[in-house]
């Protein structure tokens, strides 16, 4: 499951996730998967339509409960989906990136996969709940791909400060014992930029 699905299946964009995960099952990489792209809702008529940030930033399951009640009933319509919540992943970045860690978080019978780069966490409603929360209820089935920016929104500031909740959130994920891997990039706001830093000499 991606969030910003167009962002990523964009053909012209700057990631082009349906090219790259065709090649990585044409080599064997990885087993078929089937991938589903989602957009945020929109409000055409409303002065701000995007609906992104209520979406993907609340920290509650009615996000993680539309994808199975509601996507996922469609997909299976023209596809066999395995039930299987260890081969079912979820990914994105930025809002998107908390969006898809709080899905699982919320509902590992269905997530147990996740992928979330440059996350903002720091812009939950309420403050973020995981650096405090992660250590105190029993360690969850769940596999985390964590990446985050040395430069990203805030990085040097005191308040708001991206780089230092993905840090907080991966401390608390090590504290607890869960199995995960955080990659750390000296880029901004931006998976492409970052991304290359990461594999820098």
């Amino acid at each position: 499951m991606f969030q910003d699905g167009w962002w990523y299946l964009d053909p012209a964009g700057e990631v082009r996730g349906a090219i790259v995960l065709d090649n990585l099952m044409h080599r064997g990489d990885i087993p078929v998967t089937i991938s589903v792209f989602v957009d945020p809702g929109i409000f055409p008529d409303a002065e701000d339509p995007k609906n992104r940030n209520t979406e993907y930033d609340a920290f509650d399951d009615r996000y993680a409960s539309f994808l199975p009640n509601e996507i996922i009933p469609e997909v299976s319509k023209r596809y066999s989906i395995t039930e299987d919540p260890d081969q079912w992943g979820i990914c994105r970045g930025s809002s998107g990136g908390n969006c898809g860690f709080t899905a699982a978080w919320l509902r590992p019978d269905e997530f147990r996969r996740v992928t979330a780069f440059l996350s903002s966490f720091t812009q939950m409603p309420d403050g973020n709940p995981y650096p405090e929360l992660i250590p105190r209820v029993p360690l969850k089935p769940l596999r985390i791909f964590l990446q985050a920016g040395h430069r990203d929104l805030h990085w040097n500031e005191p308040e708001r400060n991206w780089l230092a909740n993905n840090l907080r959130v991966a401390t608390a994920l090590a504290e607890a014992g869960y199995d995960f891997r955080l990659v750390l990039g000296d880029g901004g706001h931006s998976p492409v930029r970052d991304a290359v830093s990461v594999v820098a000499p």
